[in-house]
């Protein structure tokens, strides 16, 4: 309480997952300042560019005082919700229900195994009728379970106590926790299951594993245990870099599912989705990307949480808060993770070149560079990143990949102009003492472009690249990656070496996906000499009257036949089409390294850690 004011309380009840129904509700005590409470629901998760509006899913609103009474609402807008009051109601008392079943790392989700909490994607947040301050105070979050369950959140646990929920009047246990105010109320994740937390000591830090699998399945011990000494690995070379923090209880939760994979980072915890593979004996890839994933979202921890965009520092979830520095705070914190990962242990030197070669053939199969830029990319991510479509490749980059590919490009530079002595990471570490939220030496909280060019400038050896990131983050050309690999003494190479004798396949330039015997058009390349003849979703039937039904059969019956008329016959919209094309032989595209590298290549790779 201050000045009068308090907190607000928000309630989750988990206690009816088999009906995918999870129960809601606030309590919002007085003093009120109007004749109506207008609450809203966030229109965006943070870490997450895109209007996803989660009020779809909420259902069964209703509002009373203190007295119970009824009072009055009616729907606002696309997102908000009017609630008549009067100048007696000294309580407000709120629930619904959200029907939770959309499995990501970005939303809410119930079932009769688990309960994952996003807030941004569970509650309203009071828009007018109180004083604004009042978000800044200390929060009150209560949740309900089943009593064979326990939660892992950052949230700080107050009390417990089995009971009868307030929502549902169904027996379990109640749990009261702390948000000190408004960032971590709605920057923080609690996942509630059966499965035992898994919790550890690592440089005085305790951090909480917390896993759940879709279909039931239980991780081998062995490859638990392997995660979490990798994990270690990471997280002691992620203190290396930045020191060791002074926030303690970090949360990872991870999510295993059949396909789905993606990430997203909060304040002093991670929601990590991957296919269950990942923790299963002869699946190393997929393990490997499983440490990938942890380093890069345990990265995020400095730059995106504390580090932001200065427009991010008090960001409104009602609307896009676009930035034009989404290359530097996804494509460096890709490059950096997987660079510490290599750093640490938990990935050797083959990992990463195997890792390097996905991003490559990623790179070059791509040719949107031409129409975008990295600021135009970051500054576009809410109508392009999450909304691509099978021409995007053609007009649009990733500013993730395209992202850390020039990063890595300055990093080169930068090393090779400061003899070693400066690097990209330090110039991360550099950007957090001076601008990010908690620590003491800052200047100003929150960054620009021209923070960063000042900050690179003012490094030994950063003089003169001003220039140089001006250029990699404003013009629409590729970043010369094979310029950067000269300093370590590696250059690029074909994937594959034709032999003197090899017949050639025949190159289409199309991406093909083989769905139920039928292959199917998904994107066109760069170049490709089908770009104005199949489209997308086009079915290729017969090369020279045979059939085919496999990408492994069209390969074969395409070897020989470079630089000779071939006729393809397809389907397109159902109706059957013939055409004659005189295909090349396959564009020789430089994505794997080669090379050992020289004494700065593994002077790069080496741990920072003190010996």
């Amino acid at each position: 309480m201050r000045d009068g004011y308090s907190g607000i309380k928000f309630l989750v009840d988990a206690t009816e997952g088999d009906s995918r129904h999870l129960h809601v509700g606030l309590e919002i005590e007085g003093p009120f300042s109007g004749k109506n409470l207008v609450i809203s629901f966030p229109r965006w998760v943070p870490g997450s560019y895109f209007i996803r509006e989660p009020i779809q899913y909420m259902f069964d609103f209703e509002a009373f005082d203190n007295n119970g009474n009824v009072l009055p609402s009616k729907r606002k807008e696309v997102d908000s919700m009017k609630i008549n009051i009067n100048e007696n109601t000294e309580l407000v008392k709120i629930k619904y229900k959200i029907l939770a079943t959309e499995l990501s790392c970005r939303s809410t989700h119930i079932d009769n195994s688990h309960v994952h909490i996003m807030p941004p994607f569970t509650w309203f947040l009071p828009k007018s009728g109180i004083n604004s301050e009042r978000m800044d105070l200390t929060h009150i979050i209560e949740a309900h379970l089943p009593s064979e369950w326990s939660p892992a959140t950052q949230y700080l646990q107050v009390t417990k106590k089995t009971s009868k929920g307030v929502l549902t009047n169904n027996l379990g246990d109640t749990y009261q926790f702390e948000a000190p105010n408004r960032d971590e109320l709605l920057d923080g994740i609690m996942e509630a299951n059966s499965n035992e937390t898994i919790t550890w000591i690592v440089e005085g830090r305790t951090h909480h594993l917390k896993i759940w699998d879709s279909g039931g399945y239980t991780p081998e011990k062995s490859m638990l245990e392997r995660l979490k000494l990798d994990m270690n690995k990471v997280i002691i070379e992620h203190h290396a870099l930045f020191g060791i923090p002074d926030w303690d209880n970090y949360v990872t939760v991870l999510h295993f599912t059949e396909k789905a994979r993606g990430g997203l980072e909060h304040l002093n915890s991670q929601t990590s989705m991957l296919p269950r593979q990942c923790l299963m004996a002869g699946f190393e890839d997929e393990y490997l990307d499983l440490v990938s994933l942890f380093s890069h979202e345990y990265l995020h921890q400095w730059n995106v949480k504390r580090l932001r965009p200065r427009n991010f520092i008090n960001y409104d979830l009602q609307k896009e808060t676009h930035s034009d520095l989404l290359w530097w705070f996804e494509g460096a914190t890709s490059w950096l993770g997987d660079v510490l990962c290599v750093r640490s242990g938990a990935w050797s030197e083959e990992d990463w070149r195997k890792d390097f070669l996905r991003k490559m053939k990623r790179h070059t199969l791509r040719h949107g560079m031409e129409t975008e830029s990295l600021a135009e990319s970051s500054h576009d991510a809410w109508i392009h990143l999450y909304r691509s479509h099978s021409f995007s490749r053609e007009t649009q980059i990733s500013y993730y990949l395209e992202g850390e590919l020039a990063i890595f490009c300055l990093d080169a530079e930068l090393r090779k102009r400061s003899k070693g002595e400066s690097g990209l990471c330090q110039l991360m570490s550099i950007l957090c003492q001076k601008h990010a939220i908690g620590y003491s030496s800052v200047e100003k909280l929150g960054v620009t472009y021209k923070d960063i060019r000042s900050s690179l400038t003012a490094m030994k050896g950063g003089l003169r690249l001003g220039k140089m990131l001006d250029q990699l983050v404003f013009e629409r050309k590729a970043p010369d990656v094979e310029k950067a690999l000269e300093y370590f003494s590696l250059n690029l190479v074909p994937e594959k070496v034709i032999k003197e004798g090899d017949l050639e396949t025949a190159w289409l330039g199309i991406q093909i996906r083989e769905v139920n015997k039928q292959l199917r058009v998904t994107s066109h390349q760069q170049n490709s000499p089908l770009r104005k003849i199949m489209m997308p979703g086009d079915e290729i039937i017969a090369i020279n009257g045979f059939r085919v039904n496999s990408t492994a059969h069209l390969n074969k019956f395409l070897k020989g036949l470079c630089d000779t008329e071939v006729e393809i016959i397809f389907n397109h919209e159902g109706i059957l089409q013939t055409c004659n094309v005189i295909l090349p032989k396959q564009p020789t595209l430089k994505v794997k390294l080669d090379g050992n590298g020289n004494k700065k290549w593994q002077d790069y790779i080496a741990t920072r850690q003190s010996i």
